[in-house]
């Protein structure tokens, strides 16, 4: 071998050969994705989704009422924070309602769906009695409870029909019977027609479009065939043609839809325009908390029905995106609970809870974007209102019952340790907690005279 020019050997470095425990480096956007999925996929998501979700959705629809309803309350001559309070007492009252339902067991739950729906019926029929229903915007479907206190019985029908349609399928399910057209039919659309018959006497279109919709969710996770499915819709649709051709302010509020101008032939669009205005000069962020324009004698029912596009404007694009997020989340948990549960009761209960939820968010956001005519529902859980509040967060309560009631959720739950108020060294079902384990452990003693 040749030397160098210093007479040394050259040296021969040795070849570097890959490190074999070194692993190529994973995808961050796959470590990310496969995080959220761990997340997403675990027994608690649903019934934290609810609960949160839901309690983001009625906070943020607090502050909003009280934004949205100064002005209306002090040109009524009342204090400012009128309608808040009456919002507040009754998500206060929504809420033990929440609590109790949450707690209560399923057999509960069933056993009261028959005296929910003899109430209703009742309530509801009082409204059409002289000197006891009282008329609000032109609907018959109000009970006076004395001084500014009134109750809608309509809306606690939503809750009636959901518990005792579950309950009525749940047990013909189990006793095979729904494979029959006349059982699954009988009684299940009778009564709800009886229900419907009692709202529409009163004129109230938006809350038999909820009922009407909450039925057909009930006959589709029930295995409706289509033949059936499509007559049963068929006479829904025929009906509610008639209503609408017979009635000049439905027909009006048709016309309004995608209205530009507050004026649009003989129809008179100014609150779906005005709606319109509100949500266009909210921009990306919105004008802040509190300053709105339209809400001072331009919008109708601002803190209401339309209290979304109250949103849109102080909240901007940013604020009705999470809103709509907020009510995604919770019906994807609520399909979710529907969807993993061996109850059929559960199935039914949870699915109705979530079409009506969901589809009087649809209609009345469709609503404020000019999408769908106005049908006067509220927001759910959102709007001003105790009645529509109420029987909402007794079925909020439903689903985080239901969401609990999972088995896997019942054991991640019951593995769940209080962070507070235990002893040192209280032995549980382990034994004694173990301190420190992540620390090196002391090294043995060595003989004396080592060091």
């Amino acid at each position: 071998m040749p030397g160098s020019r210093t007479g040394r050997p050259p040296v021969q470095r040795a070849v570097r050969r890959p490190d074999a425990s070194r692993t190529p480096r994973e995808n961050p956007l796959r470590r990310l994705h496969a995080r959220a999925h761990r997340a997403w996929d675990r027994p608690l998501t649903a019934y934290y989704l609810i609960l949160g979700g839901s309690l983001l959705i009625i906070v943020l629809g607090l502050v909003m009422v009280y934004s949205a309803s100064q002005v209306t309350a002090l040109q009524m001559s009342l204090p400012g924070s009128f309608f808040f309070r009456k919002q507040f007492l009754a998500a206060s009252i929504g809420g033990v309602l929440m609590l109790v339902a949450s707690r209560m067991p399923v057999k509960l739950h069933r056993a009261l769906a028959y005296p929910i729906l003899a109430g209703a019926v009742f309530m509801m029929a009082l409204v059409q009695v002289p000197g006891i229903g009282m008329s609000v915007n032109g609907n018959q479907n109000w009970i006076s409870l004395g001084g500014s206190f009134q109750i809608q019985p309509s809306e606690f029908g939503k809750l009636a029909l959901v518990l005792w349609s579950a309950d009525l399928l749940a047990r013909k399910q189990e006793k095979r019977l729904l494979t029959q057209w006349k059982h699954m039919l009988v009684p299940l659309v009778p009564v709800t027609f009886l229900l419907l018959g009692l709202i529409m006497l009163g004129g109230d279109m938006g809350t038999a479009i909820i009922l009407t919709a909450i039925l057909f969710g009930l006959l589709w996770l029930a295995g409706a065939p289509t033949r059936l499915f499509a007559g049963v819709l068929s006479i829904a649709g025929v009906l509610g043609v008639i209503l609408i051709k017979t009635s000049p302010n439905r027909m009006a509020r048709l016309a309004c839809i995608g209205a530009t101008e507050p004026k649009t032939g003989v129809a008179d669009c100014w609150q779906a325009v005005h709606g319109i205005y509100a949500l266009a000069s909210g921009g990306l962020f919105g004008s802040g908390l509190g300053a709105s324009v339209e809400k001072w004698g331009q919008l109708p029912e601002a803190h209401t029905d339309f209290i979304f596009a109250v949103t849109g404007e102080e909240l901007g694009l940013a604020g009705t995106l999470s809103v709509l997020a907020l009510f995604a989340a919770l019906g994807y948990a609520g399909i979710r609970v529907a969807g993993r549960t061996e109850d059929p009761f559960v199935r039914y209960a949870a699915g109705g809870v979530i079409t009506w939820i969901v589809a009087q968010a649809v209609i009345n956001i469709g609503a404020v974007l000019g999408l769908l005519p106005i049908a006067g529902v509220p927001l759910p859980l959102f709007s001003y209102g105790g009645s529509a509040l109420l029987p909402t967060m007794f079925a909020i309560g439903l689903l985080i019952a239901f969401a609990r009631d999972d088995p896997a959720a019942r054991a991640a739950l019951a593995m769940r340790q209080p962070r507070f108020g235990r002893k040192r060294g209280a032995g549980g079902p382990r034994g004694p907690r173990r301190w420190n384990t992540m620390r090196r452990r002391a090294p043995v003693a060595r003989p004396s005279g080592e060091r």
